[in-house]
Formats: structure tokens, sequence, C-alpha cells
């Protein structure tokens, strides 16, 4: 008696994560028969688990019964998923080779599986279990599958036209700030031109002499007529500013000098534009990022290079967007284009430097509240728990689906890269956690992101789910 007691409390213990009691099968261990059907596991190994007995266990903690595809599909095979389910916990080989659950650890690998996709597809477990008890075999096979992402023809659907390629150091030029002061519009003061021409003028009243493009930019003249636009100016005189000039003559060649740069990656980047926009229903990844200066460019440009030609993805021939490859004709289109690339991409990667913008955070909200993973890509470790743990942008909700989206918040670009291989070859690993009675979070394991929830506040969450998919 005591050895069978002793049983019971093992697999009680063994069972606890999958015991919240929050619904379906989180409830059929916490009843009132709980002994019973405790003790009826306990002879697993004996007599087995079949779909039956199974439903005899769930009638007896007032549940509903199972279908006999649903009972194979969780226990009894190890089909294609969107994530691999041979490297979850208590997994063995031997499971798609018997007809009924003969050990804790087969019931455990089964339960694991099921609240995985409960959370990951439904936002609750008794929801998954309502949807999902009386599906056939090929019917949860039909409805996983089709939720795949299809590696083999991203790596056979060849080649896309080659981008117009354009310098690391010379990247900075087709941001908008560049644009205005290389290509100011009718309404405005003046360009670059205009500004430092005015600039030595006021230089030879004083004196002239040799000066730096710095200093000029830095002068009475542009505060007092190009105040509210001194930081665009800088910013797109980067290249020049501690080139000496001693003259008007010298002046204008200097300014052509990076303005006959500017002309040749403007064009490139609105070339490249057609390119991104020819393949956007074929998109893959969208890089979401604010760039404030050329070394900023430089630093996104080495990501994406890395990101996409690391091991773990160059095979899959991925799509992606590079910001600092593209630009638009004004700051409207450039946003419309920039919604569209998220809507098209199926991951967005979202670098975080040194200070956040609307920009960006708008598109990884965008993507998450399309359902879509998204990784914040952090470099430092307390941006990283800032962004796991506390920014807004952590979890938000599938707008179609109402499943709360979590974030990957991943450490360096190598893990994004291994993070985005695991995606797109459908073998991402999960783990289910219930820090408190009935609170479940879904893990992703290489970033410990926690990329799903359900609330153990019973009254949020039937409201919740009442009001989010009732009459509005």
């Amino acid at each position: 008696m005591a050895s069978t007691e002793g049983r019971m409390s093992e697999i009680e213990t063994k069972l606890a994560l999958f015991s919240g009691g929050t619904g379906g099968l989180d409830s059929w261990l916490t009843g009132a028969h709980r002994n019973i059907i405790l003790g009826r596991l306990s002879g697993l190994s004996e007599a087995g688990l079949s779909c039956s007995l199974l439903n005899q266990l769930l009638a007896l903690a007032h549940e509903p019964a199972v279908s006999e595809g649903f009972f194979r599909y969780y226990w009894l095979s190890q089909t294609s998923h969107t994530y691999d389910v041979t490297r979850l916990t208590d997994y063995h080989q031997t499971y798609s080779t018997i007809d009924r659950v003969v050990s804790i650890d087969q019931l455990a690998w089964g339960l694991n599986r099921f609240y995985i996709d409960a959370l990951l597809y439904f936002g609750t477990l008794k929801r998954a279990f309502l949807e999902l008890k009386n599906k056939s075999f090929d019917e949860l096979q039909t409805f996983y599958h089709s939720r795949r992402l299809d590696t083999d023809r991203m790596v056979h659907r060849g080649v896309v036209l080659p981008l117009e390629p354009i310098a690391h150091d010379d990247r900075y030029l087709i941001a908008e700030m560049a644009c205005k002061s290389f290509e100011p519009q009718e309404d405005d003061k003046g360009g670059l031109l205009s500004a430092l021409q005015g600039a030595w003028i006021e230089h030879e009243q004083k004196g002239g002499g040799p000066v730096k493009a710095k200093t000029l930019l830095d002068g009475a003249f542009i505060r007092s007529n190009f105040g509210d636009r001194q930081m665009s100016l800088l910013y797109a005189a980067d290249e020049i500013l501690e080139e000496t000039v001693d003259s008007k003559e010298s002046l204008i060649d200097t300014y052509n000098t990076v303005a006959t740069t500017f002309g040749r990656a403007r064009r490139a980047a609105l070339a490249n534009t057609t390119l991104y926009l020819s393949t956007a229903n074929d998109l893959d990844v969208y890089v979401a990022t604010s760039m404030r200066n050329r070394q900023q460019f430089r630093d996104i440009a080495k990501t994406c290079e890395f990101i996409f030609s690391h091991e773990a993805v160059k095979p899959l021939n991925l799509r992606y967007f590079d910001p600092t490859l593209s630009a638009a004709k004004g700051h409207e289109d450039k946003g419309l284009i920039e919604c569209l690339m998220v809507k098209c991409a199926k991951v967005l990667v979202y670098t975080a430097g040194s200070s956040d913008s609307y920009g960006k955070d708008a598109e990884a909200a965008m993507a998450l509240s399309q359902g879509k993973p998204v990784i914040f890509l952090c470099d430092e470790d307390q941006r990283r728990r800032f962004f796991r743990e506390i920014h807004p942008l952590s979890r938000l909700i599938d707008f179609r689906t109402g499943v709360a989206v979590g974030a990957m918040a991943a450490r360096s670009a190598d893990e994004a890269a291994i993070l985005l291989s695991r995606i797109f070859e459908n073998t991402m690993r999960y783990r289910v956690e219930q820090p408190k009675k009935g609170y479940f979070r879904l893990v992703e394991t290489l970033t410990e992101s926690t990329i799903r929830v359900q609330t153990n506040d019973e009254f949020l969450r039937d409201t919740f789910w009442n009001c989010y998919h009732g009459p509005v």
C-alpha cells in the first residue's frame, strides 16, 4: 500500500506542471476523483492507457472525451510541426510504434505537446481542448501543417535580382536628413550648399582664411538662418566636416565631392526599393531599426550582412529587407513602403540601439499584432532584460486570434541568426512553465523569453475571451 501511495505521489509530482486546474486537460488531475485517476496511472507499465480508458478518467474529472485521432496525434506520433517534438523532455522513439500510453514519461510528453500548442495557437488550455478534442488525426495534421513554413520551397525558389551596392561608409547618405540637405524642397530655405556658402561669406567678413567645414556649420550664420536644421546639415556633411577650405571655389569642390557620392547612393537606394517592392509578396524578414548617425548605418549594415550570411541561415536563401539599402521619394512614401514590408514579412528583427524610436517601435507592434515572430536584438544584458521583461512591446495581442504574443530578446547577431534558422526550419524549442497555480508561460529556450501567457485570473481570462470574439 505504501509503495502504491509513494508511486502516486511521484506521478503527482511528475505531472504537477499539467495540473493548473483551469479546464480541460488541465483539470483532470485536480478533481474529487484525483486519487482514483492517479491510482490507475500508477499501473501504466502493466496495462497501459488507451484512448477509451483516458476518456473514462476524463469523465471522472467531469471533462469531455477526446477522439481517437486526438489521442493518437499527441501520444502515439511524432508528426512534423512548427517545433521539434522529438526534442521535448521525455520523448522516446518507441512512442510511435505502440497503440497506447505505457509510461508516465510518455503521458507527460503528450501533455507537454498539447500545452505548447494550446499556448501557441489558442491562448488558453481550455479553449484549445474544446477546439481540438474532437478532431481526427488527419485534421490535426492539416491544422498544424498549415502553420509550418515551407522550408524546402524557400531553399529552392532561386535568387532574386541583385540589389545595387552601396558602400557601408556611404549608406548614411540615403537617410531623409541627407536628402533634405542635398535636395531641398521649394519651401525650404536652402540646402547644404546654400548653408555653406552663406557661412563662408560670414567667415570672409570676419577676416577669412582656411577653415574647417565643421566650423562653418557651427557659426552664427547657421544658427541664425538654419538653426532648426543644423543637426541635419552636420549629419549630411559628415564626410567633409574635417576638410579645410580656403576659398569659395575649394568650398564648392569639397561640397561636390560628397554631393556626388550622395547622388550615387540615392539612385542606388531608390532602385533597391523598387526591387524590394517587386519581391514584397515573398519577403521573409524585415529589419526594423532607427539610424541617427553615420556609425549606426555602418553598424546595421554589418549586422545584416553577418546575420544573413551566417552558416545557420545561409542555406535557407532568406529574402530580407535591409533598411540601409533602401530610400523613398518622400517620408509619406517611406511610411507606406515600410508598412507593406512589415505586413508581408514572416519575421521581424528589431535592432535595439542606445535609444528607441517611434518608427521601429510601431513596426514591432504591427508585427506582434499580426502574430509574427519578433526578435529584439540587444547587445547589452541590461537592455536585453529590459526588452525581455519590462518593455511594453514585450507582449502584445495577435489581433486576429486574441492570443498573447511575446518578442524574443536575443543577445547577439549570432543568436538572432540561430533563432531565424529555427523559425524557418520549423525547429523552435519551447518550455512550459507554471510559476503560479494556473498561470502558464511558454518560454523560447534559446533566449529564455516568454512568448505566450495564460493568466490565472479567472475573471480576466473569461472576460477577455467572452469579449474578444463577441459583439463590439
